[in-house]
């Protein structure tokens, strides 16, 4: 299956290759050496994937996650080997117009058990966590906070990885005793670091990064940075020009589709209606607008 900039790739069905696991969006492969990686453009809201996609979301997400990731490398390594499809084995050869773009070939890693959230602004989760005790993941702030504030500092919120439905936000001392008090803290740490070099970077382009979520596994017993990095999927980017905390904001991210979807009688279970073109058109715009916002480049 080819695609074009009016034709969303959905399915990515590789000839000859076994699939590990499929997710709302990225499908993994396993080869003997190592794991592909490719991102469709799948869209989900709400935990459902809609029955279309945003034509070049998945390539959004390929090109942003190799971005961070040379961007980010001197604070801990990622387990990218090429995005070049001339480096992928000579098996897929027949699909390079499919991978070109979109795809990873990467390490096998030993996947840690915790979705690591840095948060540097009150939203989401975070804020409904705030209104009810007044702390977020065992961090007590300050009271007489609203809706979107600048936290005093950047937080660790760790949260269970779900193979379905919402990750669960869990306190500090539980990530712990599931990874270790060392790994732990290393998984802090390191998460906080990214954030806070990624958020000044940002800033500079008129962004604020909002909060954002990492995913390591360990490479011969060395942190390291899989799956995906500071993509729209992944974390909340705001127009600072617009920013004003006491209200939600909103986000460069799928928010055409959440407030579309938010208009229908639909009860956000399967099976998910299907988006009009205007609505696939804009969030495809907001796709590649975030992509040149951050590098300065369109998407090639």
């Amino acid at each position: 299956m080819t695609d074009s900039p009016q034709q969303a790739v959905l399915a990515t069905d590789l000839p000859g290759a076994i699939s590990r696991r499929q997710g709302k969006v990225r499908d993994i492969y396993e080869f003997e050496e190592a794991l592909l990686i490719v991102a469709s453009d799948r869209i989900s809201a709400f935990d459902v994937v809609m029955p279309n996609g945003i034509p070049e979301k998945g390539k959004v997400l390929t090109q942003l996650s190799l971005f961070w990731f040379d961007r980010l490398a001197a604070v801990v390594p990622n387990h990218l080997i090429s995005a070049d499809v001339a480096d992928f084995p000579a098996a897929l050869a027949d699909c390079a117009d499919l991978l070109v773009g979109r795809s990873m070939w990467v390490k096998k890693a030993e996947v840690v058990p915790i979705e690591c959230v840095a948060r540097g602004y009150l939203s989401g989760s975070a804020w409904k966590s705030y209104q009810q005790s007044g702390e977020i993941c065992g961090h007590k702030l300050p009271e007489g906070l609203v809706e979107s504030d600048k936290l005093p500092e950047p937080i660790f919120t760790p949260a269970t990885k779900a193979e379905s439905g919402h990750d669960e936000n869990i306190a500090t001392e539980l990530c712990a005793e599931m990874v270790g008090d060392e790994l732990a803290q290393r998984l802090e740490d390191t998460t906080l670091a990214l954030y806070l070099q990624a958020s000044e970077y940002v800033a500079e382009r008129g962004l604020i990064l909002c909060d954002t979520k990492f995913e390591f596994g360990l490479i011969d017993g060395e942190l390291t940075l899989i799956d995906e990095a500071l993509t729209p999927d992944s974390s909340r980017y705001w127009d600072a020009e617009i920013y004003e905390p006491g209200r939600p904001q909103d986000s460069l991210d799928k928010q055409p589709v959440r407030d579309y979807l938010e208009t229908l009688d639909w009860n956000k279970e399967p099976p998910a209606p299907v988006l009009p073109p205007e609505i696939v058109a804009n969030t495809r715009q907001t796709y590649r607008t975030i992509y040149r916002r951050i590098t300065g480049h369109e998407l090639p």
